[in-house]
């Protein structure tokens, strides 16, 4: 009993320590190219960027981990250990959203971990009514089967029914194309099944290959953010690869901490990603970013992404 008080209370010695490391390191400054830009229009941001100029792999994607979550689980009991995000899956991409991380079980409901949620067809019902909203915007829909669970049954078969006329297919060319070479279009749809085959090169689905991340397992904020650098460093420029790298923002509940609800462990890094962008810039790594997603998603967070953005579009990143 002694020792397991003696490590908690090391935990929270070294939860304090991390947390103070990022509060020191903001004093550095958040400034970065594009840093004080606003977009007039969240909902509509990739078209106020102008979509002729605008080419794919110049693109920094805000995106929310563990998307379709707001209404996991049952509330005040289990929600708040697997609850990622508040807002549906609509609400988020009105916000800015555009890169979305859905997990599914066998029986085709969206699930995280042992939770359960509603059926991906609420999710597909909110991605269309975005769609039908607006003109310019591309979303990156991210599926994958769950940790644990088997693949839903002719799973590709149905997103290629339910999406077909927006799929943007699997090619190696768009990452150099603009957001007006590809319109119509407009998902970017890769799913990542666990047995079944992966989407072939040509097929209107991308494959598991194409989004790609290091996922850090740690409620600790400095070590999330350091290592999420250190990976971020180690792939090419983003005008030099063929793949989307996506870096989360997050820390998340470890099993032998007292704190297991997801958000006020994610709080520890969540007000830090335009620190992160700003140390991007400081270690030369600012031509790395891409796929940047957070839980609890926010405003603030798609203008950071967004004003960087527009300032690569500009020439001034």
């Amino acid at each position: 009993m002694g020792s397991q008080v003696s490590k908690q209370v090391d935990r929270r010695k070294a939860i304090h320590t991390e947390k103070k490391t990022l509060s020191d390191l903001k004093s550095s400054g958040e400034e970065y190219p594009g840093s004080d830009y606003h977009p007039a229009d969240r909902k509509n941001w990739m078209g106020g960027l102008n979509p002729e100029k605008v080419h794919i792999n110049q693109i920094v994607w805000p995106g929310t981990h563990d998307s379709a979550t707001n209404k996991i689980g049952v509330p005040l009991v289990t929600r708040p250990f697997a609850q990622c995000q508040s807002l549906s899956i609509y609400n988020q991409l009105v916000k800015g959203t555009r890169v979305l991380d859905i997990r599914v079980q066998e029986n085709r409901r969206v699930c995280h971990g042992i939770l359960v949620t509603y059926s991906i067809d609420v999710v597909i019902k909110d991605v269309k009514k975005f769609l039908s909203e607006t003109q310019s915007e591309i979303i990156i829909l991210e599926i994958r089967t769950e940790f644990g669970h088997e693949d839903p049954p002719e799973f590709e078969k149905y997103l290629e029914e339910q999406l077909g006329e927006f799929l943007i297919p699997q090619d190696d060319h768009v990452f150099g194309k603009t957001i007006a070479e590809l319109l119509p279009k407009r998902i970017i749809c890769v799913w990542k099944p666990r047995k079944s085959p992966q989407p072939k090169a040509g097929s209107p689905l991308w494959s598991a290959g194409f989004l790609k991340d290091n996922w850090i397992n740690t409620d600790l904020p400095s070590t999330k953010f350091d290592g999420n650098l250190k990976h971020l460093s180690e792939h090419p420029p983003v005008t030099s690869r063929k793949y989307f790298y996506r870096v989360e923002n997050t820390v998340t509940p470890v099993a032998d901490n007292p704190v297991l609800c997801v958000k006020p462990v994610t709080r520890r890094i969540h007000g830090y990603a335009r620190l992160f962008i700003a140390q991007c810039f400081a270690k030369g790594c600012a031509d790395r970013i891409q796929v940047f997603s957070t839980d609890f998603i926010d405003e603030d967070f798609v203008d950071a992404c967004v004003g960087l953005t527009h300032a690569r579009i500009e020439g001034k990143a």
